[in-house]
């Protein structure tokens, strides 16, 4: 009861004038958690699939270290290039139509006036409200330009920094991906050389279900489910590249 009622506090707070007014001044939140799991999921599966593959295929535990830190150095590159220069084309695309927005708008006004009025009577207003929200959104040039991008395109007013997606991108792939390697390192300093793929394995399965639980707490999801699913799929790749590898073991 107690938690529920500080919950509904804060939401009072938070819809305040002031705190509404502070809120949209700030702008969209330009989050990069897709990024985060993106990189994150992919460098654990990439690199456990490294081991797998490689403890499949019966090789030395030098030959994991070797593949296992190329691959997080060159593939956590690799994804955040294409990252920042899929976020980079988006952008650019955004920015080409808004262009042509503006040059719709400037040219046959009462056409593209037509477009807002039928994307907003798909809200149920009836006629004289239709006239009074058009005649509004189209008494400002930019406003007019924002209402087609979001509306028309699906746009939102600004994407995330395609530097900041790359390096969380590449930071979740090179730290995250790295857990299953733990076991390796460990092994090449001190020379356990004791159950290292099934202690990879067990790192691999905590660092998946970390991911999906975060992402599930971020988004407000069901955290146990997203944990599992995570799971479920790295293990799916991983017993793919294990079972690749024991099968061309006899080629190494």
């Amino acid at each position: 009861m107690r938690s529920h009622e500080l919950r509904t506090g804060h939401v009072e707070q938070d819809h305040t004038p002031e705190a509404i007014r502070a809120r949209l001044a700030r702008g969209p939140d330009r989050s990069t958690l897709r990024d985060f799991v993106y990189g994150a999921v992919d460098g654990i599966v990439t690199t456990f699939a490294v081991v797998a593959g490689v403890a499949g295929a019966g090789l030395a535990t030098r030959v994991v270290l070797i593949l296992g830190i190329a691959n997080l150095a060159a593939d956590g590159f690799s994804m955040a290039v294409s990252n920042f220069l899929g976020a980079r084309s988006e952008d650019e695309r955004r920015r080409r139509y808004r262009r042509e927005e503006e040059q719709h708008i400037a040219t046959v006004p009462a056409g593209e006036r037509e477009e807002v009025r039928q994307l907003l009577s798909e809200w149920g207003l009836d006629d004289g409200q239709l006239d009074t929200v058009t005649d509004a959104v189209t008494a400002d040039r930019d406003r007019w330009v924002r209402f087609m991008m979001r509306l028309e395109h699906g746009f939102s007013s600004s994407g995330p920094s395609p530097g900041r997606a790359a390096l969380a991108t590449f930071v979740a792939f090179v730290t995250v991906g790295g857990i299953p390697l733990g076991p390796f390192l460990v092994d090449a300093v001190l020379d356990t050389g004791s159950a290292l793929f099934a202690w990879s394995a067990a790192l691999a399965a905590l660092a998946f279900f970390g991911v999906g639980t975060g992402k599930a707490l971020v988004v407000s999801g069901n955290w146990w489910r997203s944990g599992l699913e995570t799971v479920l799929i790295g293990g799916a790749a991983a017993a793919l590249a294990y079972v690749v590898g024991a099968g061309l073991g006899g080629l190494a």
